[in-house]
């Protein structure tokens, strides 16, 4: 293969295997963590990735680790997106 070839195929990996985009995270309040259903209560900002607007709602957790890094009244930064048919946090920090 060619030095050009090459150079082609290469940027074509990579823009194929790049993000859309980066998550974006919204800021939030826990109002109450339900452990045992794996589930989390949140006032957030406008959810901008699926079109909602600022409100209070419960997302399913896509990690149990997540649990243990929250608490009601806490305030949170995280990314949420529908897996299985379900809102769920799939990011948190």
């Amino acid at each position: 293969m060619n030095v050009s070839k090459i150079a082609l195929l290469s940027a074509f990996v990579l823009a194929v295997a790049a993000p859309a985009s980066a998550a974006e995270f919204t800021k939030g309040q826990v109002t109450k963590v339900d452990a045992k259903q794996q589930k989390v209560t949140v006032k957030h900002e406008e959810l901008t990735n699926l079109d909602m607007p600022a409100m209070t709602m419960v997302f399913n957790v896509a990690d149990e680790a997540m649990l243990e890094k929250v608490a009601e009244g806490s305030k949170i930064e995280f990314v949420a997106d529908r897996l299985r048919g379900k809102m769920t946090i799939i990011e948190l920090k």
